[in-house]
């Protein structure tokens, strides 16, 4: 993606409580998960935090990365709870396919931000948004709705609300 749909993130990053990774995406990437640009005044008023409380699910050994994660090898449930109790609300959950299936397939996504460029990779070996079994029949497709669709410089993002 292009400079806008990144700072877009980093918005969407600055509006979050905590950010959830795995810890294979931050031995893997290394990723700092901060805000480093973002628009102070947002369209809707809420003022940003600097940066969300970062989790890593599972361990990352010692010296994996100089970022302060905070590591959670529990149920995703308890997690959210537990974030829940702390005055956590706005959770992102932004690392990795393993991740992103599990909490899918446990029914805890409210939205699905996806950002979209225009870049073919293809391949039998590109990665899928979501790790793990899918919906066998179309009969257990998640159906919901698309809430918006925004153009960000050559970039599409869609913003998908899961069904009740």
């Amino acid at each position: 993606t292009g400079p806008e749909a990144r700072d877009d993130v980093h918005r969407l990053r600055a509006l979050s409580d905590a950010i959830v990774v795995g810890a294979g995406t931050v031995r893997a990437d290394r990723p700092s998960l901060t805000v480093r640009s973002f628009t102070p005044a947002t369209d809707d008023g809420q003022t940003p935090h600097l940066d969300p409380w970062r989790i890593v699910l599972g361990s990352l050994g010692s010296g994996a990365t100089d970022s302060p994660f905070e590591e959670y090898t529990g149920s995703l449930e308890d997690l959210l709870d537990t974030l829940g109790s702390r005055d956590m609300l706005q959770v992102l959950v932004e690392g990795g396919a393993a991740v992103a299936g599990a909490f899918h397939r446990a029914g805890l996504v409210d939205e699905y931000w996806f950002y979209i460029a225009p870049a073919l990779l293809g391949g039998d070996d590109g990665l899928a948004p979501f790790a793990g079994p899918g919906a066998p029949t179309m009969a257990e497709v998640q159906r919901g709705r698309f809430r918006s669709a925004e153009r960000l410089g050559a970039d599409l993002r869609l913003v998908y609300e899961a069904a009740d």
